[in-house]
């Protein structure tokens, strides 16, 4: 299988046009550096490895178990940090399982507040989705129960309550959810986990001089820029690699902060993006993801070499001042450390899954057109609101969803329940690296995003799926809106008042607009047009 080459240069050059700098400020062209500049460290601290969360079978169902706390961690060396986590004081155990299994988690809540669970790119009944209609509060546990029908990927789980979702996942609480299928098993990928097959989750966090988290937002964006980097909770991490090829499994965990990652000296294999398996390995030199995105790269090493996974100045188009939103950042993440003598491996291959035509999204099936406008904290002009229905989309329909961000600012969107591919970009096909199956993207500001979905199997008029902004300040503030699948001729029901005080995120500028006026369906937000395209 060929991969397809796609180089930082070229990659800039066909954004040349959306990637000219807005400098609004008056003497900002004249400053060279950055706002949020990270720390230089030392890599002498193996990398944790999240351990695969144990299960049991029972009546036909894996059963997980998730149970989030409070606890320390010494995220720099020889202080202790308040932090949450799951099932352990940061983070939490990596789920996995098989396409065609069902699946049940059993979620308990032992923090002093409401929480919820998210399974972030899991196709799902809305009921189980775990977004702010489906907080658990403290003492209690929720046991969401779903059957696994996507391809196999590198998925994740977070906190999604109300108002709340950036303090959460801010202080820990996150970890990764993978899929396997058919094709995955029988690739010539990478496979053993935590040894060549390595999760990576990159984070950062501002530190208070007590070595304590702090949400530094105060108001600048795109949220809290921290200058104190992890890897799965390790700063300043190191992975011994043993075989020619490592399989790195990237997730942006943090709550603003984009990120260009890639190595300075090598070229590497993309092969998967959010929702699955590239049609063909992508040679790049680096890939852009914004807080959500997730990316499978193949990285070859040499017996007794060493290297690092580095972020470059961040890609962030046209938004306004980008040194001051992280753009000019630059900062090394993992070191990888081969052995003197490496297990060989092969190129980077697979076939298709046999549930590949069934899987497909195909343009010609479009029978709605929507467009939506992110605009400051607003998604077409409206804040969230917990008793409002945005979009009503019929089950078995394929949408297209026009997405544009028209302020000069850092935006990303999510969609629950789906994943997504994007048709274009300002008209134009996407790059290879937005070829694959998504359900998270970074909205390059005044471009539009034609992105392709469909809904399937599950219905429920009166319980919504959610899409937002995925930074994670920006959702808290009100960029978020809700929809519903309903059955063919089906209107939207009511929306029920969320459980266990969903508002207490208010305070958190959540409750501009939230929880006044509950309605029924309403498409005129999301702009509506049926036909055929």
């Amino acid at each position: 299988m060929t991969p397809v080459v796609r180089g930082r240069a070229a990659r800039r050059a066909g954004l040349a046009g959306a990637a000219a700098v807005v400098l609004a400020l008056a003497g900002c062209a004249l400053v060279p550096g950055s706002v949020s500049p990270v720390d230089e460290v030392a890599f002498d601290t193996e990398l944790a490895i999240p351990p695969l969360a144990e299960s049991r079978v029972v009546d036909g169902t894996r059963v997980f178990s998730l149970t989030a706390q409070e606890g320390t961690s010494e995220l720099v060396p020889g202080v202790q940090t308040r932090t949450w986590g799951f099932d352990g004081p940061y983070l939490g155990p990596t789920l996995r399982a098989e396409r065609g299994e069902r699946v049940a988690v059993e979620v308990t809540n032992d923090l002093p507040e409401p929480t919820s669970v998210h399974w972030h790119g899991m196709h799902l009944p809305a009921a189980m989705d775990g977004g702010p209609h489906q907080e658990v509060a403290p003492g209690e546990t929720w046991r969401p129960t779903w059957r696994i029908d996507q391809p196999a990927a590198t998925l994740w789980y977070h906190p999604h309550p109300h108002g709340q979702t950036e303090k959460h996942v801010y202080r820990g609480l996150a970890g990764l959810f993978l899929l396997d299928d058919d094709a995955s098993s029988a690739a010539d990928l990478p496979h053993t986990y935590g040894v060549d097959d390595v999760p990576v989750v990159v984070q950062d966090k501002v530190l208070d001089d007590d070595g304590q988290l702090e949400l530094d937002d105060d108001g600048e964006e795109p949220g809290t820029l921290g200058d104190v980097v992890l890897t799965n909770g390790t700063r300043g991490a190191y992975h011994e690699v043993t075989s020619e090829r490592v399989r790195l499994r990237l997730l942006n965990g943090s709550t603003a902060r984009t990120y260009q990652l890639g190595f300075e000296d090598r070229e590497m294999d993309l092969v998967a993006t959010d929702g699955g398996l590239l049609d063909a390995p992508v040679r790049t030199d680096d890939v852009r993801l914004a807080p959500g995105e997730r990316a499978e790269v193949v990285v070859r090493m040499e017996p007794g070499e060493t290297t690092r996974l580095h972020s470059f100045e961040a890609e962030l188009g046209g938004v306004v001042v980008p040194f001051a939103m992280g753009g000019n950042d630059a900062f090394d993440v993992l070191e990888l450390r081969a052995a003197d003598r490496l297990t060989p491996s092969p190129e980077p291959a697979w076939s298709p899954s046999a549930h590949a035509e069934e899987d497909a999204l195909h343009a010609q099936d479009a029978s709605v057109t929507r467009t939506f406008q992110l605009d400051d904290r607003q998604i077409n002009g409206r804040r969230m609101d917990l008793g409002r229905v945005d979009v009503t989309s019929t089950v078995g329909d394929t949408e297209v969803w026009e997405v544009r961000s028209i302020v000069p600012m850092p935006h990303s969107f999510h969609v629950h329940d789906v994943q997504f591919r994007v048709l274009s970009v300002d008209g134009d096909p996407p790059p290879p690296e937005l070829a694959g199956p998504k359900d998270t993207v970074y909205l390059e500001p005044q471009r539009t995003y034609r992105l392709l979905l469909r809904f399937e199997d599950y219905t429920d008029p009166d319980m919504p799926y959610m899409f937002h902004c995925h930074m994670l300040w920006h959702e808290d503030q009100g960029m978020m809106g809700q929809f519903v699948v309903v059955e063919p001729g089906q209107e939207a029901g009511t929306v029920p008042a969320p459980e266990h005080g969903a508002d207490h995120g208010a305070g958190h500028g959540a409750g501009h607009g939230a929880g006044h006026g509950a309605g029924h369906a309403d498409d005129h937000g999301a702009d509506a047009h049926a036909g055929h395209h």
